[in-house]
This record gives C-alpha cells, sequence and structure tokens, in this order.
C-alpha cells in the first residue's frame, strides 16, 4: 500500500478538525445554518494554516445531504467524492499555473451549466495573486453576478497582490498562525496514534521551527521520524533539520551579557564547524535578546514560547544585564543586520559584531553619568559631617576647597529678607546645591544670575552648547524648582532667559577673561573639550 504523508493524512476533514482557526470555521458553521451564503469567498493568511482544507470542508459542507447543515458527514458520495479529488462540481485550480486569461474565459463558459450530481458548483482557485491582471478584469462581471449555482473560493498568501475590486467583491476571512501551544496538543495527539515517542522539548523544537505553520509541523516531524524510527531523541531533531541547539543561543547570550569576547569566539567556531547557517544564528540570536527585553518588561508567557527551565535561565540572564543594557544591544543587533545580509564574509562580520556587543555595555550615556554624579554627591551630603570626610577625599577631586566651604556654610534657615537682586544669596543657593546636587550646580556656574524679585528668579542660559539646554528637561527643571524652596522657604518661579555670551552676573566683580590654556585635549572636538572641563574629568 502506498505511503500517505503525515500532512496529508492528518488533513481536517470537518471544521472542528481546523486547529488554531476557530473565528473562520465558527463564522462559516453560523452562515451555512442561517442559509447565508455568499457567492465568493477570499481565504488569506500564512502558508501551511488551513486555507484550502478549509475551502475542501466548505465545499462538502454545502453540498452534503446526509449530515446536520454545517458538518459534512464524510460517508456520502459528495464528500467522498470532495475528498478524493474526483468531485465533478468541485474544482480546484492552481492560479500560478492557470493565470492567463484564455483559461478564465473557460472558467466563464464552464460555470453556465448546472451542476452533475450536487448542490452547488464550487471553484476553489489557489494562489489567485498569481492571476494576471487582465485575467482579473475578465473574472469582474462574472465574480459579481455569478449563477445561483455556483460558489467561488479564493485562497492566497499575498492579499495585497489581489486587485481592490476582486477584494470588494468577496467576504474576506484572514487566517493566522498558528500558536506554538496548539500546534504542540496537535503533535502529541498525532504521535500517541502513530505510536511514535518524542519529549516535550523534542515538539518545542519542531513547533518553533515550524513557524505558525501546521503543514510545516508534520513535514517536519515525518522527516525526523524516517531518520530515527518511533524513538526520536532532541539530538535527532537538532541534527537532522538543522536547528541551532538552544544551550549554543544561551551561552552566547550569556557570553555578551558577562562581555566575554574569547567565549563569543569559540561560539562563532563551533557554529562554523557545525555547519549552521550565520545568518540564521543571527536571527536565533536577534530573537533571544527580544526575549530577554520582554522577560523584564511583561510577565506574560505567551509572549515567550519556551520550556519552564528555559524561561527560569532567560529571567536570570536578563536580570543580570537590565534593561537599558539588553535595549542597546538588540538595536545594535538590528542596525547590524543588513551589513550581515549583503556581506560576502559572515563569520568575520558575526565575530567582530559579538566582540563589539561585549564591549558595547561600557558604554554609559550622557544622563545616566549626570545621574551617577548626582546620586554620588547626593549620598555624600546627607552623611554626618566628621563621618566620611576621609572618604570624601578619595571620590571627589579637590575635597578640601569644596568640602570645607560646605561645611562652614550654614543653609539658611529662612527665605532672603531681601527682595530685590541678592548676588550674596545666589552664591549661597550654589554652595548649598553643591551638597545636594554637584552636576547641576557645575552647570548653573556656566549661566548668569539675573535677579530675584519677590517669588521670581530670573536666570540667564550659559554659551556653552552643552549647559544652554540642560534645564530643558522637564524633570531637572522640576527638581531644581524645588531645590529653591528648599533654600529660599517659599515657592519660587523660575525664569530662564536667553543670555549672551560673556555676559557677567548682576552685582558679581568683573574680572578678565581668561586666556584659552593649551592642554593635551587640545585635539579632541570642542563638545568633548567642554564636557571634560564642566566635570573637570581627564581622560584615561
Amino acid at each position: 500500500m502506498t505511503y500517505e504523508v503525515l500532512a496529508r493524512k492528518w488533513r481536517p476533514r470537518r471544521f472542528e478538525d481546523v486547529v488554531g482557526q476557530e473565528h473562520v470555521t465558527q463564522t462559516l458553521i453560523n452562515a451555512i445554518k442561517a442559509d447565508r451564503l455568499s457567492h465568493a469567498y477570499l481565504f488569506a493568511g500564512p502558508r501551511g494554516v488551513g486555507k484550502t482544507s478549509v475551502a475542501r470542508i466548505l465545499a462538502k459542507a454545502i453540498n452534503c445531504v446526509a449530515g446536520e447543515p454545517g458538518q459534512p458527514c464524510g460517508q456520502c458520495q459528495s464528500c467522498r467524492e470532495i475528498t478524493d479529488g474526483s468531485s465533478m462540481d468541485v474544482q480546484e485550480i492552481d492560479g500560478a499555473s492557470n493565470r492567463g486569461i484564455d483559461e478564465i474565459r473557460d472558467l466563464r463558459e464552464s460555470i453556465k451549466y448546472m451542476p452533475a450530481a450536487n448542490r452547488y458548483r464550487v471553484y476553489i482557485i489557489d494562489e489567485v495573486h498569481m492571476l494576471t491582471l487582465q485575467a482579473f478584469n475578465a473574472l469582474l462581471k462574472t465574480l459579481e453576478e455569478p449563477p445561483a449555482h455556483v460558489k467561488f473560493i479564493f485562497a492566497t498568501t499575498e492579499s495585497h497582490k489581489v486587485p481592490v475590486t476582486i477584494l470588494s467583491r468577496c467576504q474576506r476571512f484572514d487566517f493566522k498562525r498558528i500558536p506554538i501551544v496548539k500546534i504542540i496538543a496537535h503533535l502529541e495527539h498525532v504521535t500517541a496514534e502513530e505510536d511514535v515517542r518524542v519529549s516535550p522539548s523534542g515538539l518545542m523544537l519542531l513547533a518553533r521551527q515550524a513557524d505558525g505553520s501546521m503543514r510545516d509541523a508534520e513535514s517536519l516531524l515525518d522527516q525526523v521520524v524516517s531518520f530515527s524510527g518511533s524513538e526520536v531523541t532532541d539530538e535527532h531533531i537538532v541534527e537532522i533539520l538543522g536547528i541551532i541547539d538552544r544551550d549554543l543561543v544561551f551561552q552566547s547570550s550569556r557570553a555578551v551579557i558577562e562581555g566575554s569576547a574569547a567565549k563569543c569566539l569559540e561560539i562563532v567556531e563551533r557554529i562554523y564547524h557545525f555547519g549552521h547557517d550565520i545568518k540564521e544564528f543571527y536571527r536565533a540570536l536577534m530573537e533571544q535578546f527580544r526575549n530577554l527585553l520582554v522577560s523584564l518588561i511583561s510577565s506574560d508567557k505567551y509572549l515567550l514560547d519556551m520550556t519552564e527551565e528555559d524561561l527560569e535561565e532567560l529571567k536570570a540572564q536578563a536580570g543580570l544585564a537590565g534593561q537599558e543594557k539588553l535595549q542597546i544591544l538588540l538595536n545594535f543587533l538590528i542596525t547590524r543586520e543588513e551589513s550581515l545580509r549583503f556581506t560576502t564574509h559572515p563569520r568575520v562580520l558575526l565575530e567582530a559584531t559579538m566582540i563589539k556587543l561585549c564591549r558595547i555595555g561600557e558604554f554609559a550615556s550622557f544622563g545616566e553619568l549626570l545621574e551617577k554624579l548626582e546620586d554620588m554627591d547626593k549620598r555624600l551630603g546627607d552623611s554626618p559631617p566628621g563621618a566620611c570626610r576621609a572618604e570624601r577625599s578619595d571620590l571627589v577631586s579637590e575635597p578640601g576647597a569644596r568640602w570645607e566651604k560646605a561645611a562652614d556654610a550654614s543653609p539658611p534657615v529662612e527665605a532672603p529678607t531681601e527682595p530685590e537682586d541678592a548676588p550674596g544669596d545666589w552664591e549661597g543657593f550654589l554652595d548649598f546645591l553643591s551638597e545636594n546636587a554637584n552636576g547641576m550646580v557645575n552647570v548653573l556656574r556656566e549661566w548668569t544670575f539675573q535677579g530675584l524679585q519677590g517669588e521670581t528668579l530670573e536666570i540667564a542660559r550659559g554659551d556653552q552648547p552643552f549647559s544652554s539646554t540642560y534645564f530643558d528637561d522637564k524633570e531637572r527643571h522640576g527638581r531644581l524648582t524645588d531645590y529653591c524652596r528648599d533654600y529660599f522657604g517659599k515657592d519660587i518661579q523660575l525664569k530662564i532667559v536667553d543670555g549672551k555670551p560673556g555676559q557677567p552676573k548682576k552685582g558679581a566683580p568683573k574680572t578678565a577673561p581668561a586666556e584659552p590654556v593649551e592642554t593635551e585635549n587640545s585635539e579632541l572636538p570642542h563638545q568633548v573639550q567642554e564636557l571634560i572641563q564642566t566635570f573637570q574629568g581627564e581622560i584615561r
């Protein structure tokens, strides 16, 4: 007896056999029961999700005379002929090989004849988007007003290529990718009936490799059973299908997070030695970092199709890296994907990319730098004056001038008595601010104090590109307002105006501008020099 592959043997025969498309099957059942059948249907969706199978079931359901409405019996002559593909009244046409206007003209001539033995003549055109524009135009009038005994069912994987004039004459149903959980459940039923033993992790590998297609999942199972017999192991699945081992992907992500470039090179060597596709591994690596990021953002397990053991390892790695670092790593992988697609040396590019990923976490954004500086100064400022003096001398540059001044100056308890311009109070406010937010006070020293009128504090922007936009951020502006309220003892309204380069502070003595001093950083870009000067830093 001729062997029948699993994808054909387990093809759905009834609506309830269709997996993952309940929104389509239930609608069609209700339409048949209510006698509200359309003259034309369009089934759109990915490959292997049941479009043609549902079309056949629909053809059986509307022509079956023995079964209940919407439920073909599968035993009558009409059902058997449609299942075998020998029915004279149900014709399946391949749109790729019958795409011309002549074939459509022949179809228009044949629909005039009444059904030979059934209630309806059904035309199932698969891959209908392959028809030519002339063929579509020839079909328009017939499709809009067909004879009462004719039904059209179109199936396509690329519905955007079907002209809108055709779409407007059909009832459209969009088929979804089948979830991995449902594919695994169906494969468990198939393996039990076929007396084949596959582990849950092996079924997970097959379902993930099928990418939402039930037909692909059954074909892959058929392939591995042909190799290993009734006892299928995970190693056989990985070897036969060329699937990237999940352990190898987890090792890669851990090596990147820990910054082990040597380990990454060893992994690339193993991938190349095993003959895996470099681009396929890159896709798996991108998906891995996507899963790491999702595990920190959402607790929905349906967004992560993996076993409990893999999920625990995923969360452990995600917690080690942190959300911001994972976002940076994923963005870098996305931007480099196009380079890998067109390179002639994918291995070299993959090695360079993974080495860069190992070091990319060493670079912090400028906002992180400011926040860390302010947080450090705030923690030091909250400590007792005598307890942390030794630690301050180790952590803060020039501790004597900065911290002695803060120790001698006592923060004013009451609001300033003078409502007019008070440069002395401004300097006191800067001293008070240096104990809480040193990064913020360094920026304000570049700005100009204009005056304090009542409850309005007016300051002018600095002339440096970096510092002039520092308080445009709402969060920083709000923190400065809070510091003003704490120091002056009342609600202060900040008024920021544009300053002029070289404009002196009101009430402050005028000094001659300092001549530029040549430093070892003179060859650096101007913005970098400003940054180093603002934070009194140095390049090591």
